[in-house]
């Protein structure tokens, strides 16, 4: 069964790193006696509900005369667009080029015998807005890279057409991406009180919403929060990856342009805390790309301040 690989930027690999002098540009050894050989389709992105998802056909060849294992190398046509291959294993990132990201992912499956083809389906999603025209992109690479050699055999350019809500492909205008995230934070209340539970612990849920209103690349959108001496996060609601300290994801992965989704963090203190006001909580919404948080367009909106009390109910 074919399996579809993901996974979030920021991981290198020491076998991309010595690829690196061999990326686009200098990379396509297609000449006679090159041991592989690569192919692709056309990249069409469809408009979705949640902006546009594509998938790129395509082939590699075994052109030696022994069995081998391949890899192939992604540069997405659009920054922070890649989103897995199948069938494939795991996927290791390059030094991105012009802010588009690059991929060596393995090719699934048994080593391909000589003269032997194996097709791969890579996916992409740019969460972008759908228009009612046609767009263009950069074009993206595909190359495959011989296990035996760690050097790339042959690459291809791609190019890339995002398609109008109304299905034309025709006239295509240049998709022009934002550079910087556009998020914000606000906070259900400017207070929340912390009851009593069974085990003589307090605890209470603030509703948070955050929204993305641009389309610049990012992978995932997280919250920083200075606590009150004796106060912890217990997670959010829903919650997809565990909360350190203060810290914490915003649950749901990456967001759309002009995305809103609102969570509930939960809140709790020991049983020895002493009823009334125990103190503020300051949110900091941050958006991380690549190496590490990039530069909101508008970080006023990116912070708000909730004061916490204590109840025991009576």
């Amino acid at each position: 069964m074919n399996t579809r690989t993901t996974l979030r930027a920021g991981v290198l690999v020491g076998s991309a790193l010595a690829l690196l002098a061999t990326l686009p540009g200098t990379a396509a050894l297609a000449s006679t006696g090159a041991p592989a050989a690569i192919s692709a389709g056309r990249l069409v992105l469809e408009p979705t509900g949640n902006g546009y998802r594509g998938t790129l056909p395509v082939t590699i060849t075994n052109r030696s005369r022994a069995a081998d294992y391949y890899s192939i190398l992604v540069t997405e046509p659009v920054a922070g667009s890649f989103d897995g291959l199948a069938p494939g294993g795991p996927c290791f990132q390059a030094d991105p080029v012009e802010n588009r990201r690059v991929f060596e992912c393995s090719v699934g499956g048994p080593d391909l015998e000589p003269g032997e083809r194996r097709s791969v389906d890579i996916f992409f999603e740019v969460l972008t807005a759908p228009r009612r025209y046609a767009m263009t992109a950069a074009d993206g690479r595909v190359e495959v890279v011989p296990g035996r050699t760690q050097q790339v055999a042959a690459g291809r350019d791609v190019t890339t057409l995002f398609r109008a809500t109304n299905g034309s492909l025709r006239h295509p205008r240049p998709y022009v991406q934002d550079t910087s995230p556009n998020a914000s934070l606000t906070a259900g209340a400017d207070a929340l009180t912390l009851t009593r539970q069974a085990d003589g612990t307090y605890a209470g849920r603030l509703p948070v919403t955050v929204r993305y209103a641009g389309d610049a690349p990012h992978d995932h959108l997280a919250v920083q929060a200075t606590l009150p001496a004796g106060v912890e996060i217990a997670g959010t609601d829903p919650q997809d990856s565990p909360s350190f300290g203060g810290f914490f994801e915003v649950p749901g992965g990456r967001m759309a342009e002009g995305e809103e989704r609102t969570f509930a963090v939960l809140f709790r203190t020991s049983a020895d805390t002493v009823a009334g006001e125990l103190g503020a909580v300051d949110f900091v919404l941050s958006t991380s790309y690549g190496d590490g948080a990039v530069a909101d367009a508008t970080p006023a909106d990116n912070n708000a301040r909730v004061t916490l009390n204590a109840s025991d109910g009576s």
